[in-house]
């Protein structure tokens, strides 16, 4: 069965600001896609009303139809897992404590495989959430949100507290239970270089706007590097637009962005070397602040 996420018209302000601006998308797609966005940007927000634990100022989520704010047959199918790492209600409480709670709150949790996940993140039922270090909270609020096995699962910066083995650990289960159980997750992230070779979909929203929200294969594919002779360089780097441009002696490099297909035959031609652009750097320079670009 496949599920969709609708968001319509979506605004939120706190006072006089605004911190969400007439956000519309849709995912239907089962896939692990990617909410990116700088600090302040919007996303805490968007992913808490997307959860339904926020009452938007104006616009709709829906989930199947269905809207997700004061709607429990909703939000039963949806978990999200945020960086505040809040995985209980009691701090005193042990991790067996806290799968017992999302046992009864989640319809598809998993207690085998939390259990598995447990050994894995060298984690035990017994300890305490309350003695858990920042990385074994968060390593404990990725358990809780991989084996809820929720149609819809968000994942807002959970991971930050953790170190990189962790964290690759964390990309590797989640890759390998979305193959074996597929479903709507959405993934925000600092670490987007780490990341981003899961994605299926990518949002990019800035100052509360939406910007962009296209496959991450089709985001790819717009950003090209080229490399060789500066004069040539300059030359083909005039049609298209130019993310940022570095020399070093007679040699130039320079990022672009939505280069027409002509553009880069004229510059294999010409012996050009040509790269393609991660997503982390895309995502830079779109989000860049005017008079801030980063080159």
């Amino acid at each position: 069965m496949t599920t969709t996420l609708s968001v319509r018209n979506l605004t939120q302000t706190f006072g006089e600001t605004t911190a969400l601006d007439d956000i519309s998308l849709a995912l239907s797609t089962p896939g692990i896609h990617g909410l990116l966005g700088r600090n302040g940007s919007g996303k805490t927000t968007l992913m808490s009303i997307m959860a339904g634990l926020r009452k938007p100022t104006a616009g709709t989520v829906s989930l199947d139809g269905a809207p997700v704010y004061e709607n429990y047959a909703a939000t039963t199918r949806i978990c999200i897992i945020r960086e505040s790492g809040d995985t209980t209600s009691e701090r005193t409480e042990a991790i067996t404590d806290a799968f017992a709670l999302a046992r009864d709150m989640r319809p598809f949790w998993d207690d085998a495989y939390a259990a598995r996940l447990l050994e894995m993140f060298a984690l035990t039922p017994e300890m305490k959430v309350c003695t858990l270090s920042r990385g074994e909270r968060a390593r404990l609020a990725c358990i809780l949100g991989l084996a809820s096995r929720a149609p819809l699962t968000l994942f807002d910066e959970a991971y930050l507290g953790m170190d990189a083995p962790a964290r690759y650990a964390f990309y590797d289960a989640l890759l390998a239970d979305f193959l074996a159980h597929p479903r709507l997750i959405l993934v925000s992230s600092h670490h987007i270089e780490e990341v981003a070779r899961l994605f299926e979909e990518v949002m990019i929203i800035d100052s509360g706007r939406l910007v962009l929200h296209e496959t991450a294969e089709a985001l790819r594919g717009r950003g090209v590097s080229l490399t060789g002779p500066a004069v040539a360089v300059d030359a083909l780097a005039v049609r298209a637009r130019l993310l940022s441009e570095k020399s070093l002696g007679p040699t130039k490099s320079v990022a672009l962005y939505d280069a027409p297909p002509d553009l880069i035959d004229d510059a294999r031609q010409a012996g050009i070397e040509i790269g393609t652009l991660p997503i982390q750097d895309l995502f830079v320079h779109l989000t860049a602040r005017p008079g801030k670009e980063i080159q």
